[in-house]
Parts: C-alpha cells; structure tokens; sequence
C-alpha cells in the first residue's frame, strides 16, 4: 500500500473515485450508528472537490484507492476532517496507516477528530493511538458525533 498527497478538486477523475469511496465508507458508519444523515455521505462531487482539505490517499498495489484521510491545520492543531476506506479493504490496516500518516505529519501538534458516538469501531481505533474523549454533541436532532483529542505527548 502507498500513501500520498491527492488533490481531488483538480482532478475530476480522482475527485469521482474519491467521492464514490467516500459514500461506500459513510454509507457502512451510517449502518453502523443506525442514521444516514452524515453530511459527507450526501456531499455532491462540486462539493467535495471545493472543500479547502488537505488528503491523503491510500493505494493497494494495483494502483486503486482503497481509503483517504482528509484534514484542516493551522501551527497549533490538526483537525481528521474525515477517514474513508472501501468496504472491501475493512479491517486490512488501511485506515491505521492514513491516521498514522496524519499523526505524523501532525508532529508537536494537537490532533483532533470526531466521529459518530455509536460507531464503535472508528472509536477504537482512535483510542488505539491515544485519542482521548472530548465530549459529544448533537449535531442534528438525534445525530450525536463523540469528540476526541490528542495531545503531542500521547503514543501510539
């Protein structure tokens, strides 16, 4: 697997797989945490390809993207925006590797990330590398997202 920098909002091709990854993943938390109304899973293409993000992206040997991570940042914080990984490559590893990516590049930084309260597995797997509760919120009647933070001391 190689992880790169992508630019989706140039690249209409990219930005299509990328958006239709994208909707694979958030359509599995939405299963997940019982609501599809996950703003990114009903994003548009113009969307997606606007949003001022920075990603990396995840692909298999065959070249074909199989997860991303997207993220805001300034000196100080770099805030996961959003992690996707198609269905099909759950449970390969792919996701570790694009939050240990981040965390990386995030180096003394603080690092910050939310997902849906219910979605036990994206939960553990922030846990994993040292994220650690924030709070909850409700961020659309009855969506509940939990909040996580990591501080640049914290290890994996």
């Amino acid at each position: 697997m190689k992880i790169a920098e992508i630019e989706p909002g140039g690249d209409e091709l990219l930005a299509r797989t990328l958006l239709s990854l994208q909707r694979a993943a958030y359509a599995v938390e939405a299963s997940i945490i019982g609501d599809d109304r996950i703003p990114p899973l009903h994003e548009t293409l113009d969307e997606l390809r606007a949003t001022p993000l920075r990603w990396l992206g995840a692909c298999d040997d065959g070249r074909r993207l199989v997860g991303a991570i997207a993220r805001s940042e300034d000196h100080a914080e770099v805030d996961i925006d959003r992690l996707v990984v198609d269905p099909a490559s759950h449970r390969q590893g792919v996701g570790r590797a694009l939050v240990r990516e981040v965390l990386a590049l995030a180096g003394h930084r603080r690092t910050i990330v939310a997902t849906g309260r219910a979605n036990l597995p994206a939960r553990a797997l922030y846990e994993s590398f040292g994220f650690v509760p924030a709070g909850e919120s409700e961020v659309i009647p009855r969506l509940w997202i939990a909040r996580y933070v990591r501080h640049p001391s914290s290890t994996e």
